[in-house]
């Protein structure tokens, strides 16, 4: 396994319990350090994994804030509460639980290269406090997020097109006031073009705040940070900036392949991020939990894992979320066309509408009255066709 974010760490503790050795590899020598996300998942979501643990929730939240370009504010409760939570701890916590099942964690082990016989792939080559290493595993498995290079070792086209990748920042800023249950989405060309800017509460006197910007609007000379910045001087001027953190954000669809002879791709590295939020959290897991229940039919059973086996792993990715993924991905590339005076008509409609009628579905059900071209994608994606 190379990397122990949640979805290397998920993978790593379901394999362990069906009985398969597994060794975690991972670069950093602290698992959970640095935070690269908004730190935000549903209870739901969180759920099908683990009851939430409260050492791991900062915030929790049950209503969502929207602001239009003109600054017209839309907000509603939201029908399934979520957290803010603490990744330091939470990733530290599912690196434990998945050495307490058998799983070894090995920090500052940096992979530089796969090994390889006519079968496929069968370990991996790196460097771990200086000292080199050669590990043979029958399975290896990448779980080393948007910078993954163990997919293109072997094979796997995982490069992003321009549009697919955000270029994304985020600090966690001290001595503001915010309002500790609301999700809060700035959405404008000044403030972040082709994504949206956040500030999720870590309290009520701290929040994460950060943007993402498509990369294609990158190019044009005006990087992330200075987006940022000047946010940051206009609504919280006085705030203290304890850390940043950037990095890409890959929106794009699942890549084509996620297994070849030898090898499975899990969470970033397979682009699961909802291309729409660019949340990976959970979908992340979800896609380490089914490579988990993918791998242990096959070793379990004394099989080689071949690509044509290692594929029902994607058959399962497709069946539970692959599907709604594409349709995730359609709806993205449609609503970041939307104008800021598109997106300003479509708050004006919903200032009138009563809060208790308010929803996420209704917010795109307006916006079709602006973008009539939506229909096709927002019908799909609520409907399930």
């Amino acid at each position: 396994m190379v990397g122990g974010g949640p979805a290397g760490t998920t993978f790593a503790l379901h394999a362990a319990l069906a009985g398969l050795k597994v060794v975690v590899l991972e670069k950093d020598r602290d698992i959970g350090v640095p935070v690269r996300c908004g730190e935000a998942v549903s209870d739901a979501g969180l759920r099908i994994f683990h009851d939430p643990d409260p050492r791991w929730i900062r915030t929790t939240i049950d209503r969502i804030r929207l602001v239009s370009p003109d600054e017209t504010v839309i907000e509603f409760p939201l029908r399934e509460t979520g957290y803010i939570l603490d990744r330091r701890i939470f990733d530290y916590d599912l690196a434990v639980k998945a050495a307490e099942a058998g799983a070894l964690i090995v920090t500052k082990a940096y992979v530089n290269g796969l090994l390889t016989s006519p079968d496929g792939v069968c370990g991996v080559t790196g460097r771990q406090v200086q000292e080199p290493f050669q590990l043979r595993a029958r399975l290896v498995v990448g779980a080393d997020g948007v910078e993954s290079r163990v997919g293109r070792w072997a094979g796997i086209r995982t490069q992003l097109k321009l549009k697919d990748l955000e270029s994304g920042i985020q600090k966690t800023v001290s001595g503001i006031d915010v309002t500790p249950n609301i999700f809060e989405f700035y959405l404008s060309s000044s403030w972040a073009p082709g994504g949206y800017l956040w500030v999720f509460p870590k309290g009520k006197t701290m929040a994460n705040i950060g943007l993402a910007i498509n990369g294609v609007f990158a190019r044009d000379g005006k990087a992330a940070h200075r987006f940022l910045d000047e946010f940051l001087e206009w609504k919280y001027p006085n705030g203290a900036v304890l850390s940043t953190v950037a990095g890409g954000v890959p929106v794009a669809k699942t890549v084509r392949e996620m297994v070849t002879d030898g090898l499975m791709l899990v969470g970033d590295a397979a682009h699961t991020v909802n291309p729409l939020t660019g949340g990976g959290i959970i979908s992340g897991m979800r896609s380490g939990l089914l490579a988990a229940e993918t791998a242990v039919e096959i070793l379990k059973n004394n099989l080689r894992p071949t690509r044509e086996r290692l594929k029902a792993y994607e058959q399962k990715w497709y069946k539970i979320g692959g599907k709604n993924h594409e349709r995730l991905y359609r709806l993205k590339e449609a609503i970041y066309r939307l104008t800021d005076q598109e997106l300003d008509a479509i708050a004006h409609r919903l200032v009138s509408v009563p809060e208790d009628q308010l929803s996420l579905f209704k917010m795109f059900s307006t916006a079709l009255r602006t973008k009539p071209s939506l229909l096709i994608d927002v019908a799909r994606l609520f409907t399930g066709i």
